[in-house]
Order: structure tokens, then sequence, then C-alpha cells
């Protein structure tokens, strides 16, 4: 395994500077944010460190920092929502998530990270044709181009906005299953998230047994559930408040276990950490002592293999 975070955390580093901050740290690849140059449209999104756009004109001085520094990109990273209610949002999000795997090809690199998306006022059952009929041309073009998608397990499920049903379809085992055997496909598998699956009391370790040979790529990110507000507001609650990302080593994974699992299914790909704890958001300093911090804890699990 190959330790990296996402660079979602520091968007006001260039390119070359995250690259150098992260091997200054010691980690060994990035997942490189590639959303559509603008204004972010929630937290940690709207993240541009590869402009997939003019790519023509940067691919070179991509190519040297990553070595010049020694750093991977372990995968690309855009996360919108496909499946949107709003058809433009939609259409939009659909025609950068091509982009960035069409990018990914032309970087050399196989994975490409992103959400299924979902419209959220709709069931389960009701948003399925419009992921197959959105999805399998994706799916199709991932194939010719030689890169696997990973989709992250967040339910997108925390606030009013995204209320009753999250914006990304992918938030279960049942689902995932259902998803794979309707688009069989080795393009198509998971950027597996334990911390998602805790706050719904799900079991991280069976979730990687059944799922092995689905694991593209790994977040890194704990979480804490307040057990206090749990029970006072009951599960059926907005997500957020009674639960909160933290740093790895911080709250309820058990990184021991999560770690004997991914050696189990013989997974050998990176595990980036995804800070997303707000104690460690005050500045950049906090930030950046996030991920000193998340490295310095997770490396007791990861073996950085360069120096060997």
């Amino acid at each position: 395994m190959q330790l990296g975070f996402t660079s979602a955390i520091l968007p006001n580093l260039s390119f070359e500077d995250l690259f150098a901050f992260a091997a200054q740290i010691g980690y060994e690849c990035v997942e490189v944010m590639c959303w559509p140059p603008g204004k972010a449209t929630r937290r940690y999104a709207g993240v541009t460190h590869i402009d997939v756009t003019s790519l023509d004109s940067s691919k070179t001085q991509i190519e040297d920092v990553v070595d010049r520094t020694g750093i991977a990109i372990s995968a690309l990273g855009y996360y919108p929502n496909a499946l949107s209610a709003n058809a433009e949002e939609s259409a939009m999000a659909v025609e950068h998530i091509r982009k960035v795997i069409s990018a990914s090809a032309q970087l050399g690199l196989d994975r490409m990270n992103t959400f299924i998306g979902r419209d959220h006022t709709k069931s389960v059952d009701d948003n399925w044709p419009r992921f197959l009929e959105t999805w399998r041309p994706i799916i199709r073009h991932a194939e010719e181009c030689g890169v696997r998608i990973g989709i992250e397990n967040c339910p997108m499920l925390f606030t009013a906005d995204e209320w009753p049903g999250g914006k990304n379809l992918a938030a279960s085992p049942a689902i995932w299953e259902r998803m794979f055997n309707d688009i069989p496909s080795d393009h198509f598998g998971l950027n597996f998230d334990p911390s998602h699956l805790i706050f719904q009391q799900m079991d991280v370790d069976e979730a990687i047994r059944r799922f092995a040979s689905k694991i593209f790529h790994v977040h890194a990110k704990d979480v804490r559930v307040d057990r206090h507000r749990l029970n006072d507001v009951g599960i059926l609650a907005f997500p957020n408040l009674y639960h909160s990302p933290k740093l790895p080593g911080l709250g309820e994974v058990n990184w021991g276990s999560f770690f004997s699992s991914l050696h189990n299914a013989k997974y050998t790909g990176p595990v980036c950490v995804e800070v997303e704890d707000r104690a460690y958001e005050a500045d950049a300093v906090s930030t950046k002592a996030a991920l000193q911090q998340s490295h310095d804890f997770l490396r007791q699990y990861v073996t950085d293999r360069r120096n060997l």
C-alpha cells in the first residue's frame, strides 16, 4: 500500500507546492482534485489542482513535478452529482467526469474517483433507470481509456438540503452489489471510506471481505459518533447532528482491524488521508498539522518501502 492524502484540504497551494509538501512530510502519493475552475458549491468542493480542460499545456509540468518530488498521483478526483434533479447540473457533471477520465489516461493513470450521484427526492428504485442510462456510457468510456472508476461510498446525506435520500446512491453494500451486477465491469469499483459505514452502524471488515476485488482506492478518514446527541435525536435525524469526521486515530474506526482486512483482501493500492476534521480548519498551519499527524499515525500500518 502507498500512503497519501487528498488535495482538497490545501486548495491554495499550487500543484508544485502541494507535491513538495507531500514529499516533505513523507507521503508517497496524492489524490489530485480536478473540479472545473470556478466557485465551490460545498465544503471541500471546487478545488482544482489539475485543470483537465487545459491539460495539453500543463501535462509536461505535471509530469516534471511528479518526477522531481517522487510523489505519485494516486488518482484524479472529482465528486459532483451526476444524477442531480437539476438537468444542467447533471449534464455538466457527466461531461466533466468524462474529461477527468480522459485526462487520467493522458497522464498514464489508471484511477479516477467520483460519486454516482442521486436525485435525493426519489427512492433508490426510482433513481435506478437514470443511473443505468447515465453510467453505462461513462463506464464504457473508462474501459476504452483503461481507467478504473472508484466510487466513494459517502451517502452525501448530512443536512436538510440533502434530505431525505442523500445525493450519492452508493451508500451501502446492498446498493454496491446491485450497481456492479447491473453494470458488470472490471473498471467499475469503489473508493472505500470506512468512516461512512461506521456512522451508519455497518461492519467495515465484512464490507471489505465482500467487495475485495472492487476496492480500487481507499480514503483514510475517521468518525466520531456522539452517543449523547444520538440518544437525544436518534438515527433518523440529520447525521451532522450526531456525527463528525475526525483525523485517523481520533474516532471509532478500528485501524488495526481495517488494515488487517485490507491485507486479507490483497489490496496493494493507495490509502489517502481525507481531512474533514473541523478542529484542524483554523488556517493553513492547522491543516498541514492535520496531514502530519495523520501521516505519523498511519505509518504504523503502512510501511514506506521506497528506502528499503
